[in-house]
């Protein structure tokens, strides 16, 4: 009887699911990045057994307020929404070394994953333990998907796999997660042990290939010591990951595809800087942008407002998307600041002082908080629209914070967002040709036929 308020919450969130969840029969076909195609790592055909019936029965007999717990935890958001939160908390502290690697590739191999394990489900169409056995309870919202693979497994194997490699110390950790994750699903009712063993290492083998394929991608040759003779330039001690601009993009053709012309003479926007009087908002919009992972927020906000979260594939690809736009925008702007050197305020009058205290590790232009909100407002633009105006109104709130927190002159900011457009502009041309943007028929349970997939994005 206690638990009869929980059984009671997750019946009713089956029913709504039911009714609201949404489903890509033909995301299988997805163009996939570094992978070939969903369709190359198509798994064999699951086994039918009625032992795995009695295994989710026996597993829902006696569950726990604990076990209730994982399952509403687990099922919160699309299958890699728990490990995009845990990853936006971890490779900023490892930026420098390896840090925007691991976060681009959490998200692009979930979603390369993902794709394929939708080729494997419409492949043969396994039906949910609820389905196929009438006294497995459900716990949470129905999928309408097939349940071979299990696509939360498939993004619990991506993660395990990314984290364990990028940051050993939380590997242990990770798998006793994703280990939940996955037994979450069965105590849903939603997969087989089969389902979540199969998902788990079909995402691990991908995340597995995509590390080895970007294992050079990032040029993070340390840094020499030697700088440009001319003065009027940027001088540090240190010089954070001076050579990333020459690392390999993923959409651009390379970092200086787009590198804007040289910075002006700040003799002007200095004075600019100087006579800014602050306020409370602006001191607070300063400090807020300083510290806040406002746009990995923001997509997951939205990814709920519109239902999203029951998507899968389309939420993987949001993510994936997203997570491209920041490690090729912010080649691109790391292209631009070691080519000039741009020199910071409080370097160009020492007199002057900024609000933000510690002047970053690098040079100003252009600002790479400004170049990196305007590639991800313009992709959150692509997917939401009808609040295309909002987004790029908020890019415009933080390239001005770092005005108002006087560690950039106006020109890096501007300069910045129109850097980051145009490299939005790459990544969207090339979703549009993705096979997502196709229209798609919800009352199809099947994938089209004969759809070629390449990993044609160059």
């Amino acid at each position: 009887m206690k638990n009869l308020s929980f059984l009671t919450l997750f019946l009713f969130w089956g029913l709504w699911g039911a009714l609201y969840a949404q489903v890509e029969p033909n995301a299988g076909t997805w163009k996939t990045w570094f992978i070939s195609s969903g369709k190359a790592y198509r798994l064999s055909a699951p086994k039918v057994g009625k032992e795995e019936v009695s295994q989710v029965l026996a597993l829902q007999k006696n569950l726990s307020p604990e076990q209730l717990k994982q399952i509403t935890y687990w099922n919160a958001g699309a299958p890699g929404y728990r490990w995009q939160n845990m990853m936006a908390k971890t490779w900023m502290t490892d930026a420098a070394k390896h840090g925007i690697t691991a976060n681009m590739l959490l998200s692009v191999a979930i979603y390369d994953a993902t794709i394929a394990a939708w080729d494997t489900k419409y492949a043969y169409n396994r039906p949910r333990p609820y389905e196929v056995d009438k006294r497995v309870q459900v716990y949470a919202p129905k999928p309408a998907s097939p349940s071979y693979p299990c696509e939360h497994s498939v993004a619990a194997g991506v993660a395990v796999t990314v984290f364990a490699h990028f940051f050993p110390a939380l590997a242990d950790s990770v798998k006793k997660m994703a280990q939940q994750a996955m037994e979450s699903r069965v105590a849903a009712g939603l997969a087989f042990p089969s389902d979540t063993q199969a998902g788990f290492e079909l995402g691990k083998k991908i995340a597995e290939i995509e590390i080895k394929h970007t294992a050079n991608y990032l040029n993070n040759t340390p840094w020499d010591g030697k700088m440009p003779e001319k003065p009027g330039l940027w001088r540090g001690r240190y010089a954070m990951m001076p050579h990333a601009g020459k690392s390999k993009t993923i959409a651009l053709d390379s970092g200086s595809q787009f590198r804007p012309l040289a910075p002006p003479d700040f003799a002007k926007e200095m004075e600019e800087l100087r006579n800014y009087k602050q306020t409370f908002s602006s001191i607070a919009n300063a400090f807020f942008y300083a510290n806040e992972p406002f746009w990995d927020e923001v997509l997951n906000q939205k990814i709920f407002e519109y239902n999203l979260h029951l998507n899968a594939p389309r939420a993987a690809r949001m993510y994936a998307l997203s997570a491209i736009g920041y490690y090729d925008g912010f080649i691109a702007c790391w292209d631009a600041k070691f080519a000039y050197w741009g020199i910071r305020p409080d370097q160009y009058d020492p007199n002057f002082k900024p609000l933000l205290i510690h002047t970053p590790p690098f040079p100003g232009y252009p600002s790479g908080h400004a170049a990196v909100s305007s590639v991800t407002a313009e992709l959150y633009a692509y997917f939401f629209p009808t609040e295309a105006a909002w987004f790029r109104s908020k890019a415009q709130e933080v390239a001005e914070s770092r005005f108002q927190g006087g560690i950039h002159f106006r020109s890096d900011n501007e300069v910045a967002l129109d850097l980051g457009k145009k490299v939005a502009g790459v990544i969207i041309e090339k979703a549009k040709i993705d096979g997502a943007e196709m229209i798609r028929n919800e009352t199809n349970t099947q994938p089209k036929k004969d759809t070629k997939t390449s990993q044609n994005r160059k």
